[in-house]
């Protein structure tokens, strides 16, 4: 399950770039994702926004039994 979740951050991390920013994997355990924002995400007005509505959204799309992604 990491390597499936790790390749698809590697595709949001190209668009997080172009904002400074970045995503590191931390873990997966029962359904949940956690990550850390990094760069200019960290911190940022809009951070929740990214996390549920863009690597969120693409994590459950592409990956079976992601019920969600919380930020550490």
């Amino acid at each position: 399950m990491e390597t499936e979740i790790k390749k698809v951050l590697q595709q949001v991390r190209p668009l997080l770039a172009m904002h400074r920013g970045d995503v590191e994997f931390v873990d997966y355990k029962d359904g949940v994702v956690r990550v850390k924002l990094l760069g200019t995400c960290h911190g940022c007005p809009l951070a929740s926004l990214t996390l549920k509505a863009g690597i969120e959204d693409m994590l459950k799309s592409n990956i079976h039994g992601i019920e969600r992604v919380e930020a550490v």
